[in-house]
């Protein structure tokens, strides 16, 4: 028993994989100055408006009060909880809708019997990711236009024209089918993986017990690969406060603000644009929402722990 308590102990596991830590080292500093330390400016949402465009840093600082304004301010202000409400709203129409696609994907790929089709399915489906939301937006914006192809086949059955990416109700649907058309293809890379590692004797004896080859995806694939499901799923809800940045500001105008301002473009609008300088307000709300992903991605891992024994810690 205590020996295995030995093996647990990170010196332990520091000098069984001692040449692998040089390794490690470059990420592990990366990590500590683009992430860690830029983390003290948390303490802006907790100042009165430090005036950044005056002072330096250190003096707007010492300027400015201590006060918890910002954080009532969060929390009254309307606009800022119909803004989360977005967030959510299309975070979740991402998981749901969007989240199983890739291991349908995936599957479908590996059962091609021909691997040089398969490896031109997967060079067609990865692609879409290469492209900037500012050139699939620009692509869509001619496919769903006024003149474009959508509405042109609806005017020749009778219907009235569009303006779908300036349609607030469309706007969230949208964001869904533009994600997925980009990001289905390479989403599918993990579960690929998974299933190529799979015993293929399982498969040999399924064949054998004359399993058919839906019933050998239902009860040898899928289950194979849902430690691989469950990470990913763990992951993607830890983002579920971050409805996608950059998609989403590409793709808003005037017309759709009331359905499509997520928290992200509200933050990035109050810190930036039209020469607001509410640095106070922005981070508090970015601070807001990286605690309720925080939590979200620990109470995922920690439910999946107890109920499949899988997680991503």
């Amino acid at each position: 028993m205590s020996s295995q308590k030995n093996k647990l102990t990170l010196g332990y596991k520091a000098k069984k994989y001692k040449s692998l830590i040089p390794f490690v080292i470059p990420a592990v500093l990366f990590a500590v100055i683009f992430s860690y330390l830029p983390m003290a400016g948390i303490l802006i949402a907790f100042k009165d408006h430090p005036n950044f465009l005056r002072y330096d840093v250190f003096e707007a600082f010492a300027k400015s009060d201590w006060t918890l304004e910002n954080f009532q301010k969060l929390f009254s202000d309307p606009d800022i909880l119909k803004y989360i409400k977005n967030t959510l709203i299309i975070s979740v129409m991402k998981i749901v809708i969007l989240f199983p696609l890739p291991v349908i994907l995936a599957v479908m790929i590996t059962e091609l019997k021909s691997k040089r089709f398969s490896k031109l399915v997967q060079g067609i489906v990865f692609l879409p990711h290469f492209f900037s939301w500012v050139v699939i937006v620009g692509i869509f914006n001619n496919i769903f236009g006024m003149y474009g192809p959508i509405n042109n086949i609806g005017t020749a059955l009778g219907m009235d024209p569009v303006h779908f990416m300036g349609e607030p109700s469309w706007f969230r649907w949208l964001v869904v089918i533009l994600s997925g058309w980009k990001e289905i293809g390479y989403s599918s890379i993990a579960y690929i993986a998974a299933i190529m590692s799979i015993d293929p004797a399982l498969y040999e004896a399924a064949k054998i017990d004359g399993a058919s080859k839906l019933k050998q995806i239902w009860n040898i694939t899928i289950p194979s690969i849902m430690p691989t499901i469950i990470v990913m799923l763990i992951i993607r809800i830890g983002y579920l406060m971050d409805a996608g940045f950059e998609q989403v500001y590409a793709m808003l105008n005037p017309n759709t603000l009331e359905t499509g301002e997520i928290i992200g473009t509200y933050v990035y609008r109050l810190g930036f644009l039209a020469g607001s300088t509410d640095y106070g307000l922005s981070t508090a709300v970015g601070l807001f929402n990286g605690i309720i992903s925080l939590l979200l991605i620990l109470g995922a891992n920690y439910i999946s722990k107890k109920k499949t024994g899988n997680g991503v810690w």
